[in-house]
């Protein structure tokens, strides 16, 4: 008994031909054969060209391209190679391109999600310095940018599978507005937030002041921010309050100016006073840390005779302005028992007139 090559690829399994069988099975192996070429042999010459070019674009696209997985490359042979099969039931010919569509769709954001992250560190972060000035709006735009790509990823995925978006997305408006009343606050702090990001009243990892809670910035969220106190506790403020406060950024400073005061007595005479500025001012002029600015008799006080002093300290941070008061103030005391000076603390004389009644004895 004969069987000729056109019996056997006519022969039927239910509605599929084993011609349209052969046919699917030679594009899906020819498929993973051209991927495995691309892979080994194309984008490895494309990536040897990219380290040749000025710019690093190309760099990341082949990066990109790289990082795409194995399965995807299975996936894209076994869906291409399906079409083949000439299917007639709508239900497995959905379900199949809803899940290619739905890999796809991912894929595509995650790559898109890449570029914008490329696109943010090439003009906020160029160089270490801008990065960590930067790193607040970066995260912010970060945040902002995924939630756009994975709505409109959702909305897309749900498209072509058939639901009707218009529909959706007219009924999420009017249940939006519904719950935007209802989430007021938290509507305010994700607002809030967002003017954090690109305002930039302070930055993660800034030493700031909140009324009277003052630490460093650890965290910047959608909702509260996070600040480590200098006692190491962590103080958690919602960004509507923080953005409806003044706020004390000590990182955008350079160098701490000190004003302090110091008072002697009554009894000081007249040339010992004239010789205070000089020698505050020599006392902070032998400190390296501090630049000296100006000494001056103030005032005649309650029971004092006040000086005021102004220098600066060459740090922002705060140990090192308390070791560079320290040191001065020892100076300071040290030179005044030398000369004899002495500091005044709060006295009350009180002076008894005689009227010139004797007390009987």
């Amino acid at each position: 008994m004969n069987i000729d090559l056109q019996t056997i690829l006519s022969y039927k399994l239910g509605t599929i031909t084993t011609k349209q069988i052969a046919i699917s099975v030679g594009i899906f192996i020819g498929l993973l054969i051209i991927f495995s070429i691309f892979r080994a042999a194309v984008l490895k010459n494309l990536k040897k060209l990219a380290r040749k070019t000025k710019t690093d674009f190309d760099d990341l696209l082949i990066k990109n391209i790289e990082n795409i997985p194995q399965h995807f490359y299975w996936l894209t042979s076994t869906f291409i190679a399906f079409q083949f099969l000439g299917l007639s039931d709508p239900k497995v010919k959905k379900i199949v391109n809803g899940i290619f569509i739905v890999f796809v769709i991912y894929r595509a954001v995650i790559f898109v999600q890449g570029l914008i992250e490329y696109s943010l560190k090439k003009f906020w972060a160029r160089d270490e310095k801008q990065a960590e000035e930067n790193q607040t709006a970066i995260h912010g735009v970060q945040t902002v940018a995924k939630i756009i790509l994975w709505s409109a990823g959702l909305l897309l995925i749900l498209s072509n599978l058939g639901f009707e978006v218009t529909t959706l997305v007219a009924s999420l408006g009017i249940g939006g507005i519904a719950v935007a009343f209802a989430l007021q606050n938290v509507l305010g702090d994700l607002f809030s937030s967002f003017a954090i990001y690109f305002d930039q009243p302070f930055k993660i990892g800034d030493y700031i002041e909140v009324g009277t809670d003052g630490g460093t910035v650890k965290k910047i969220g959608l909702k509260t921010t996070r600040i480590q106190t200098l006692r190491g506790d962590e103080l958690v403020i919602s960004n509507a309050e923080l953005t409806n406060t003044r706020i004390h950024n000590f990182k955008r400073m350079r160098r701490r100016r000190i004003v302090f005061n110091i008072g002697v007595t009554y009894d000081t005479g007249s040339m010992s006073l004239k010789k205070i500025p000089g020698l505050i001012r020599k006392i902070i002029e032998k400190v390296e840390s501090a630049d000296f600015e100006r000494c001056h008799f103030k005032e005649f006080g309650d029971f004092s005779l006040n000086f005021e002093i102004t220098y600066y300290v060459k740090n922002r941070e705060y140990p090192q302005y308390l070791d560079t008061q320290q040191e001065i103030n020892l100076g300071i005391k040290e030179k005044f028992d030398k000369e004899k000076i002495e500091m005044a603390f709060p006295t009350q004389t009180i002076q008894v007139q005689n009227n010139g009644i004797r007390n009987k004895e």
